[in-house]
């Protein structure tokens, strides 16, 4: 952590060190994903479950800008609820994260983005190839969900949780992009990768050129070389990211 901020101690005295540290975590990545131009105004939310609460996740509000977001102001809600609007929070915002957490022991953080390039990815019928290093983090590792609409029915939760199965990401046909992870900075990590993985593959497409696929062998050789990457090394990246937000506004911080 960045000795020069200043953390707003009143209000991280209510809660344990972990959950502090968790809304800080989570304020990174709706700042981070902002800063990539992953954000869409108010909508589209990322997620963070409440250590040592299994039951409670942390959203932004849902009048917020991402950049607005900061540790204090996120909402805890019980993914158990049937909330809206009225709550504070984003009704399919809700539906979505809610019901992931609530399937997904394993999993700590979900990122939902609506980006023109997932959108015109989540479009194709045959989904993302394998044609770039950035793709093969999700071979055999991704799910697809057919649209039903925007997801306000907590009946599609079910259906959602089925199609991402034990992936790390998800691809919602028409809609958008998910990813998984077991902390901030994974989840984070494998959307700025997924999202890399189709702005390739689109420009690629867009050619009208042969791309050239990697065998079955060798894509499983590279997702289990940064599964492993993840689990050591890469994690160094994360305080790094930190870095390039304390620089530009360490507010997310309070």
């Amino acid at each position: 952590m960045n000795e020069h901020v200043k953390i707003d101690t009143a209000q991280s005295s209510k809660m344990t060190p972990e959950e502090w540290q968790a809304r800080v975590d989570l304020a990174a990545v709706y700042r981070l994903c902002a800063k990539y131009g992953w954000d869409d105004i108010i909508y589209n939310h990322c997620s963070m479950r409440v250590p040592g609460e299994p039951s409670k996740f942390l959203m932004k509000q849902h009048e917020l800008l991402w950049t607005e977001v900061t540790a204090s102001n996120l909402r805890k809600v019980d993914m158990n609820d049937d909330l809206d609007e009225k709550a504070g929070v984003n009704r399919p915002g809700f539906t979505l994260h809610g019901g992931l957490l609530k399937g997904r022991a394993d999993i700590n953080c979900v990122v939902h983005v609506h980006t023109e390039t997932g959108m015109a990815i989540s479009g194709l019928k045959h989904g993302l190839k394998m044609v770039s290093q950035q793709a093969m983090r999700f071979y055999k590792r991704i799910g697809y969900h057919p649209y039903e609409g925007i997801t306000e029915d907590f009946g599609e939760r079910e259906r959602i949780l089925k199609a991402l199965g034990s992936n790390r990401g998800l691809i919602m046909h028409n809609h958008g992009l998910v990813t998984v992870g077991k902390n901030a900075r994974e989840a984070f990590i494998l959307m700025k990768y997924l999202m890399s993985a189709a702005t390739i593959q689109l420009q690629m497409e867009a050619t009208g050129g042969e791309m050239i696929e990697v065998s079955p062998e060798i894509c499983e050789k590279v997702a289990a070389q940064y599964q492993t990457h993840d689990a050591g090394r890469g994690a160094a990246d994360w305080p790094a990211y930190l870095r390039i937000l304390d620089g530009i506004d360490p507010g997310y911080r309070n």
